[in-house]
């Protein structure tokens, strides 16, 4: 299920790259910052999905944890710090994400 999950998100960063015009034909920032929003969302999945399995195993019990409610929300607390990870650098792939979206709207043009 995650890697199914993995994979719709590289195919939408790859057709944002394709949709997106070239940055030699048309340099606007537009077109960069679409490639930009791909390869963040991209990197924070792929920690979002490398955090799922960190925190599965963490049992929360006791007076304020635990329960049906917790179950429900702990996915997106784990979304919501797996993209604050990538606003503080992440695992370095955004750049080389973004830099490969680039080539691949080079090579489109």
């Amino acid at each position: 299920m995650q890697i199914d999950a993995l994979m719709a998100t590289a195919s939408l960063a790859q057709q944002t790259a394709q949709s997106v015009k070239s940055p030699l034909t048309n340099s606007s920032n537009f077109d960069k910052e679409s490639a930009l929003q791909a390869a963040t969302a991209f990197e924070a999945q792929v920690l979002s999905i490398l955090n799922q399995s960190m925190f599965a195993g963490i049992e929360t019990d006791g007076y304020f944890g635990g329960g049906h409610g917790e179950e429900m929300f702990r996915s997106m607390l784990v979304e919501e710090y797996s993209s604050e990870m990538v606003k503080t650098g992440g695992l370095g792939l955004t750049d080389t994400i973004y830099r490969q979206i680039l080539e691949m709207q080079e090579a489109n043009s």
